[in-house]
């Protein structure tokens, strides 16, 4: 077994910004913060939830929406290590800096105001450009939609699984009786199946409702090293294992995610995530997913040997994915009915759910939550636990 950052680091504060009040103030016309500031407010609550001061944060991570520098004079934080990542890779780059010594307490920050920016995933200004996203190499086609990039790659999972419409409308029927179970959630209509079969069509096969929100917040993580955690509170959520794998190659003709779909990345990081860990999916209580569409949630229950490759749609059917059922998945509603944070909201959920204060929607005795991740290319995992 490779221990590598096992139990390294744990969570000891989250915060985030009140996101159905963020929704009302863009459609009202109030907004109140940029993407910084949301950040900043996410952060001051995630002080409040540690219960420390910000002297005591010695490295700071910011999301990729905004800027490192200008953010960390904002906070106050003149950090001794310090960068900008993602929700997932900052996890990982803070228990990396933990474990080198290069920190000891670390911030990790993320603000974004991209439904009042106006912000566009598609379309000839699509966000990030080809710096970031590969579909944009596709645009003399008119192909720089993320949504039309799935819906094409999982028209083919279909034709070759036999997985129907009616269990790819199992996913967003669980996500949303979690996100109405959460009061944080923007979407606290229940659906059914019928219901996601007669909306419309995105892009076929994908309906409206396996896409996910486009909203304004901010959320923030504060993680320390093991033994200030527990100085810090008596139950710190601990880092048990991390993992991750690249399929570059073909990755800006979309080719890796076209035709396996990232199983091969997935299986890869499943095998350093649980060697890790020391467990196993069958070990898992919940299961988070990060889901910019539904589709990413029957591809990682392959992925990572909850269900056989090609046999998601009959987990879902069968076994469920919804609270209460074998394997819940993305209990605050995820992306497609919580709150669209690209990922950083998961974290906040994996936590509280560890720390079994999530009320009605609270996975009874959960120990381990396995968070996954396949985007832009990269297959990455963390495992939550007590």
């Amino acid at each position: 077994m490779t221990t590598g950052l096992s139990k390294v680091a744990g969570v000891v504060g989250v915060g985030h910004t009140d996101w159905r009040e963020d929704y009302a103030a863009v459609r009202e016309g109030k907004v109140k913060y940029d993407s910084i500031g949301l950040g900043a407010l996410a952060f001051v609550r995630a002080l409040e939830d540690a219960g420390i001061s910000r002297d005591e944060v010695d490295g700071l991570i910011v999301g990729p929406t905004t800027p490192y520098e200008r953010m960390g004079e904002v906070l106050g934080i003149d950090a001794r290590w310090g960068g900008q990542a993602d929700a997932m890779l900052g996890v990982i780059q803070a228990c990396m800096a933990i474990k080198s010594g290069m920190a000891e307490v670390v911030a990790l920050v993320y603000g974004n105001n991209q439904r009042s920016g106006k912000v566009n995933y598609g379309g000839s200004n699509a966000a990030g450009g080809a710096s970031f996203l590969s579909y944009v190499y596709h645009a003399p086609w008119g192909f720089t939609s993320q949504g039309a990039l799935y819906a094409m790659m999982f028209r083919r999972y279909m034709e070759e699984t036999g997985l129907t419409s009616a269990e790819l409308g199992e996913v967003a029927v669980a996500q949303r009786i979690g996100a109405c179970l959460n009061p944080n959630a923007l979407m606290q209509k229940r659906i059914t199946v019928e219901d996601y079969l007669a909306s419309e069509f995105i892009c076929e096969p994908l309906h409206i409702f396996d896409y996910c929100l486009i909203n304004d917040g901010g959320v923030a993580l504060i993680i320390a090293s093991a033994e200030r955690a527990r100085k810090i509170t008596p139950n710190p959520v601990m880092i048990h294992g991390v993992g991750r794998y690249d399929l570059n190659t073909g990755a800006t003709s979309l080719e890796p995610r076209l035709t396996e779909y990232y199983l091969p990345a997935q299986q890869r990081v499943a095998e350093q995530v649980f060697d890790m860990a020391g467990v196993g999916p069958e070990d898992m209580d919940s299961l988070q997913v990060y889901d910019s569409f539904s589709c990413h949630i029957p591809l990682a229950l392959e992925g990572y040997g909850y269900c056989p490759p090609g046999g998601s749609g009959k987990f879902l059917r069968e076994e469920g994915i919804a609270l209460g059922r074998k394997l819940p998945v993305n209990t605050g509603g995820g992306h497609l009915s919580e709150s669209y944070m690209q990922g950083w909201a998961h974290q906040v959920e994996a936590v509280r759910q560890v720390r079994g204060i999530c009320g009605d929607r609270q996975v009874p005795d959960c120990r381990f939550v396995h968070y996954s991740s396949d985007v832009a290319g990269k297959a990455v995992s963390i495992i939550y636990g007590r």
